[in-house]
C-alpha cells in the first residue's frame, strides 16, 4: 500500500510544508508502531480515506499552533476526519500505547532498558486564556499565576512517563499522590523519583509505604540564585547506610 492504512487511490501523498510535519526519517520510525485498524484484522469496516502520516501531521500542527479543530489548514485532511481519528485513538488508549512504543524504542537505541527504574517529577503553572472556564483554573500564589498547572513525570532522559493537568491552585503534593500512583501502575520497575523541595512532607512516606517508591528530595542551598545542576546519587538514595553499592542496570 502506498499509504499507511489509507486509500492511496483517492488521496495523493501530501506535500511536506510545515515545520511540524514529520520528516521521512521520523515517519520511518513512527510508521511500524502505528496501531493496526480493525478492517485490517478482519473486524469489518473499510479502509480509511487518508494516510495516517497526514493525520499525524495535522494533529502535530494543531497542538503546536494552538488552533481550533475547525481552523485546520485546507491542505490537511478535513478537520472532522482528523478529530475522529484522534478521538478514537484517545478513547481506546491508543495515543498512550503509540507514545509508549516510541519511548521504549528511543531508550533501547540509547542502550537503556525499555522500562525505566528512575525518574523526575515537577510541575509548571501557566496562565490560562480568557476562554478557559473558571472552574478549571485557579491562582498559584507562589508563582502569582492565574491558570492551570502541568504535573509531569519523566525518565532520566526527559522522556514522558505521565502527565496531569489541574487548576493552578492544586498543590504539588496533592497532585503527586494521584500522578505517581498512575505512573507506578504503568511502570512497575520504577523505584526512585527525584523531586524538589515542593514535595517534602507526608508524600514521601506515602510513596514508600503504598507505592514502594522512593521519593528523593533534592534541595538547593538557600543562597542559590541562578540555575545550578544539583548532584544526586541514585545508589546512595536506595541503599541502606554503610552498604556497598550494588551493580545495577542503567537508569
Amino acid at each position: 500500500m502506498a499509504h499507511r492504512f489509507g486509500n492511496a487511490a483517492d488521496n495523493g501523498v501530501r506535500e511536506r510544508r510545515y515545520p511540524t510535519d514529520m520528516t521521512d526519517a521520523e515517519w520511518s520510525q513512527a510508521r511500524p508502531l502505528l496501531p493496526v485498524p480493525g478492517w485490517m484484522r478482519g473486524r469489518g469496516g473499510r479502509p480509511e480515506a487518508y494516510c495516517h502520516r497526514a493525520m499525524l501531521d495535522a494533529i502535530r500542527y494543531l497542538v503546536d499552533n494552538g488552533i481550533k479543530w475547525r481552523a485546520m489548514p485546507v491542505d490537511f485532511p478535513p478537520w472532522d476526519r482528523v478529530y475522529a481519528l484522534f478521538r478514537r485513538w484517545r478513547d481506546n488508549a491508543l495515543v498512550k500505547e503509540f507514545h509508549d512504543r516510541l519511548r521504549a524504542r528511543v531508550r533501547g537505541k540509547l542502550g537503556r532498558d525499555a522500562e525505566p527504574t528512575a525518574g523526575v517529577i515537577d510541575s509548571q503553572s501557566v496562565k490560562a486564556d480568557a476562554v478557559v472556564g473558571a472552574d478549571s483554573r485557579g491562582y498559584d500564589g507562589g508563582k502569582q499565576i492565574n491558570g492551570r498547572k502541568r504535573h509531569v513525570v519523566v525518565d532520566t532522559l526527559g522522556l514522558l512517563l505521565g502527565v496531569m493537568v489541574t487548576a493552578a491552585d492544586v498543590g504539588d503534593r496533592t497532585a503527586a499522590q494521584v500522578l505517581l500512583a498512575r505512573v507506578v501502575g504503568a511502570h512497575h520497575r520504577l523505584a526512585l523519583v527525584w523531586a524538589d523541595g515542593g514535595y517534602t512532607g507526608r508524600i514521601v512516606g506515602y510513596c514508600l509505604t503504598l507505592l514502594a517508591l522512593v521519593l528523593a528530595i533534592v534541595k538547593r542551598s538557600d543562597d542559590q540564585k541562578s540555575f545550578v545542576v544539583l548532584p544526586n546519587d541514585r545508589r546512595a538514595t536506595l541503599r541502606p547506610p554503610h552498604a556497598q553499592p550494588p551493580p545495577g542496570p542503567r537508569l
